[in-house]
């Protein structure tokens, strides 16, 4: 079986010849730890990769390593067309800040793969402020089409690993433009304005994929929304079933009918209280379980949730530099559910630079024993 045969067969509950082997890429000072010890495919700059050798393909690359998940995969850029570009304002030796096209303020760290601070936000809690940032959203905007992509669709189009495109963001990307705090009062302060923003966003990623999906055949949609916390969601679940189920169903829906088969939700933290109302609206998969202080467990949430819960994730990346015995303590619960099927086992998010080479190339030999 090729990449995509056995993405197909193992979601779909059937017999594939065995488990991909699959991660979410590292932290950029992991990928120069390893460059450094001796690994020499690396990928610097992207989040994604590097393709370690004895590991399936990449599936958040693309097959020459040149576009990703997040431009699909060089043809289609999903992201606001603001007019006007990025302007520095601000540097010294340790950072740089620079202003947004949208009058947005972000001081970024010279020293490596930290967050950076936000000092203004790019969207105000008003509308004056969303009709100015919606209107870089046109899903119709020609120059979003990346150039050469008429030949990059044969190259997607024929790959053999399973890949995705991005399939949109209703929480997620108001989350960063408009900050936690503005985008928690919001629903409160300006319920109509609130359920606006959903809902333009809702409708601009399925205008804007559905000449893409007439061009290229994917495996899956990747939903990305970060809208959990270590204790739990940045919304409720009233929330979310008042403003965003609607919505999903309606993109669940549409991409299902364009012919891609599965719609992956992607959030960190805590996820328990949104899971069962995520499966409701129909998200196919979910994605990374991460483990957290909270201990999230797949073993447990297949047993509460059955088949109709596929998973990507749900191993603790922190275990990798401890060993053979903590890999192995790690991975064998997994043994029954990865048998089942529906589930691809990998680390719950990008591998930090505490972990080497050789510590990772023993947590593959390690998989590659538990999950033939």
């Amino acid at each position: 079986m090729n990449g995509r045969q056995r993405f197909a067969e193992l979601m779909g509950y059937g017999k594939p010849d065995r488990t991909p082997l699959l991660y979410f890429g590292t932290w950029s000072e992991t990928k120069s730890r390893w460059e450094d010890e001796g690994l020499r495919t690396v990928v610097m700059n992207c989040s994604g990769g590097p393709q370690v050798p004895g590991m399936d393909t990449d599936w958040e690359m693309s097959p020459d390593g040149k576009g990703s998940i997040w431009n699909n995969h060089g043809l289609l850029e999903p992201w606001p067309h603001p007019e006007g570009q990025w302007e520095t304002i601000g540097e010294d030796e340790e950072s740089r800040t620079m202003r947004s096209p949208f009058g947005g303020i972000v001081q970024s760290s010279k020293a490596g793969s930290s967050i950076s601070h936000t000092l203004k936000y790019d969207i105000e809690p008003n509308r004056e402020s969303w009709d100015i940032y919606k209107k870089a959203l046109d899903p119709h905007d020609k120059t979003r089409w990346i150039t050469g992509w008429e030949e990059r669709v044969k190259l997607i189009n024929s790959r053999e690993h399973m890949t995705c495109f991005f399939g949109g963001s209703l929480f997620g990307r108001l989350r960063d433009s408009l900050g936690v705090e503005e985008i928690s009062y919001l629903p409160f302060d300006d319920p109509r304005l609130y359920e606006e923003m959903i809902e333009f966003q809702a409708e601009f990623y399925i205008a804007l994929n559905k000449p893409l999906l007439e061009k290229v055949s994917f495996d899956f949609a990747y939903i990305f929304e970060d809208c959990c916390f270590n204790t739990g969601p940045l919304l409720s679940p009233d929330l979310y079933k008042k403003y965003f189920d609607k919505r999903y169903r309606r993109m669940i829906d549409f991409y299902h009918s364009m012919g891609v088969k599965y719609v992956l939700i992607d959030s960190d933290g805590k996820i328990d209280d949104l899971l069962p109302l995520w499966l409701d609206s129909g998200f196919d998969i979910i994605f990374p379980i991460e483990i957290g202080t909270w201990k999230a467990s797949p073993v447990e949430f297949r047993k509460r949730y059955g088949k109709q819960m596929r998973m990507m994730g749900g191993l603790d990346k922190h275990v990798i530099p401890l060993g053979e015995k903590a890999i192995r303590a790690e991975l064998e619960p997994l043994r029954e559910i990865v048998e089942e099927g529906g589930y691809i086992p990998m680390p719950d998010h990008r591998i930090p630079p505490d972990c080497s080479l050789d510590q990772f190339k023993m947590y593959l030999e390690i998989f590659k024993e538990t999950f033939p």
